[in-house]
């Protein structure tokens, strides 16, 4: 039996508010805000759904803005047979959802006390955190070029992309800073003649040259800043790349080049 007060003093129950389709397995939902519910852009929450053993509990990036205040808003995949988002798939607008008062993680844009050019970088739905630091007026205020690389299976896995094209056009906030978009995919070999985004790894880009031709910047230990979300391997051939050009993680007692967050 579920002890409910100490569900209670460890999560609140809130409503599942709307829910928006990208493709059949990839979606945005939106959840009613907790009361004194606050977050850093980056951070994630664990959002809980009940079944019949108990509490199935998962971690979700929060994609809305910190200072929106009605909802929380998630990204996320549907996990073939999975526990929790099998059952997230059937919900409807005004179903409970737990959301864990606690907030965590670690990969925010404040990490960096210095660098001109904040790259950030994602696989899969890695890219949901940064969604949320761009519509915060911190990165835009404090940096001159931020880079947003999303790199996906097939290109009907580009979320966010009317949002993301208006940034590029019309910077938030009053800020000049500017952003740069760069999309690539890794199993379609054939690209349109037209094709608004590269094929290849984020490491293969960097490796040949591609990565910063398409961003018009280049990635140094002087200038750059970077974050990277997503697979745990892009992650780690990254951090190799990384040390190669003299950039090592940032901790707090000693100040790096780049952060991470593993998403599974």
């Amino acid at each position: 039996m579920l002890n409910e007060e100490l569900i209670a003093s460890k999560a609140t129950t809130e409503s599942i508010t709307g829910m928006k389709w990208w493709n059949d397995r990839l979606l945005t939902f939106t959840t009613t805000r907790p009361a004194n519910y606050s977050f850093v852009a980056g951070q994630y929450a664990r959002l809980g759904l009940r079944d019949e053993n108990g509490i199935i509990w998962r971690a979700f990036s929060m994609v809305s803005a910190p200072a929106e205040t009605a909802t929380l808003e998630f990204y996320g995949i549907i996990v073939a047979n999975g526990l929790f988002t099998t059952r997230l798939k059937g919900l409807r607008t005004g179903a409970p959802i737990l959301v864990e008062k606690q907030r965590y993680g670690f990969m925010t844009p404040d990490r960096f006390k210095d660098g001109s050019d904040l790259w950030m970088l994602s696989t899969g739905t890695g890219i949901g955190p940064y969604i949320s630091m761009l519509r915060d007026p911190y990165v835009w205020q404090h940096f001159r070029n931020l880079v947003l690389v999303h790199c996906v299976r097939h290109a009907d896995e580009f979320a966010y992309t009317e949002e993301l094209e208006r940034l590029c056009r019309e910077p938030a906030f009053r800020a000049s800073a500017q952003l740069h978009v760069v999309r690539s995919v890794t199993r379609e070999a054939d690209l349109p003649a037209n094709a608004a985004y590269l094929q290849g790894r984020i490491t293969t880009l960097l490796e040949d040259g591609r990565l910063e031709k398409a961003a018009g910047l280049p990635l140094s230990a002087e200038t750059s800043r970077i974050m990277m979300c997503g697979n745990p391997e892009m992650i780690d051939d990254m951090r190799a790349l990384l040390h190669q050009r003299g950039m090592r993680p940032d901790r707090r007692a000693t100040p790096g080049q780049f952060v991470t967050e593993n998403y599974w």
